[in-house]
């Protein structure tokens, strides 16, 4: 058996970037929750609310964020191997889920707002336009202090989202404040609130899709398996390519493993020049670069003379 490792997870350096902005958005939206949740009550806002409410599940989907990179920063050992780095995605799938499910009731509580009855009318409407205001100008900020290390990771890409997620929210409660001002029709507030859950429902499924992908162990996106297998048959001295496999520990961190049937009688340096072969096919011609590989060298003949060894 022989394996190959690298750094896939983020430095050190890159995680304590990752708590410090973390840090910062969860604070700032921290206090604007707070805020929105006053202001939907002395409003009497349905917009407002679930906007609230979307700040609150952004809260926790941060809260969980900050822990999942401080816990990152953590080695590997004997009992977890992969260390903390799996636990992005569960934070990641967590976090799509509560979002999908606020995204829904406030989908239903808008429709039983506008046809179920007569909207309840917005007490008042211009302290809704400030607090519409004052939520987009902290979403603007979280923004600009995630937006430079979004992409490192899925941790860091759930959490930008929410805060995007945020920003259109607070668009839709200022247009509904805009609109009621200018019109006087209190039913614009239960659009306003469908409109934010439909901007939450696509990027939840979106984000819970990408995250139970990793966790039900699928191809990583851009691994053809089939030109994979193709690609390391082509090596010198392989016959075969048997119980290949590939997944995805976490961002940027794609595995292959494999069992290589290869020529009888090959000495170890061979052999050993067929594993630098098959790891630097995994690393350099396909759009995903594998770097963690583990490939099982078989003997021609080894799987029928040892057929309790064949997995699939």
């Amino acid at each position: 058996m022989a394996h190959t490792h690298a750094q896939g997870a983020s430095t050190s350096d890159a995680d304590e970037e990752h708590r410090k902005r973390l840090t910062g958005t969860l604070m700032l939206t921290g206090a604007v929750f707070v805020a929105e949740l006053v202001g939907a009550a002395v409003t009497g806002s349905l917009a407002l609310l679930v906007d609230a409410g979307h700040m609150l599940t952004d809260l926790s989907v941060l809260t969980a964020a900050l822990m999942t990179a401080i816990l990152m920063r953590r080695k590997p050992n004997s009992m977890r191997t992969w260390g903390w780095a799996r636990l992005e995605v569960i934070t990641a799938a967590a976090g799509a889920t509560a979002l999908l499910f606020v995204g829904l009731y406030a989908l239903v509580e808008a429709g039983l707002r506008l046809f179920g009855g007569a909207a309840d009318e917005v007490r008042d409407v211009k302290l809704l336009l400030f607090f519409g205001i004052l939520g987009l100008a902290a979403n603007v900020g979280s923004m600009l202090i995630l937006s430079s290390r979004r992409a490192d990771n899925m941790n860091m890409k759930a959490a930008f989202l929410e805060v995007i997620n945020d920003a259109l929210g607070s668009v839709a409660v200022i247009m509904s404040a805009v609109v009621m001002m200018t019109t006087g029709w209190a039913g614009f507030d239960a659009i306003a609130g469908g409109v934010i859950a439909l901007m939450m429902i696509p990027r939840a499924v979106l984000l819970l899709r990408k995250a139970l992908r990793v966790l039900l162990e699928e191809t990583p996106d851009g691994l053809d398996l089939v030109k994979v297998r193709e690609h390391m048959e082509n090596v010198e001295h392989v016959v075969a390519v048997h119980d290949l496999h590939a997944s995805t520990v976490a961002t940027g961190m794609p595995l292959v493993m494999a069992h290589v049937e290869v020529d009888d009688g090959l000495s170890m340096e061979q052999a050993a020049v067929i594993l630098g072969q098959l790891q630097d096919c995994l690393k350099r011609h396909f759009p995903v670069s594998v770097a963690h590989t583990t490939f099982q060298l078989e003997p021609a003949g080894y799987r029928a003379r040892h057929p309790e060894a064949i997995h699939s």
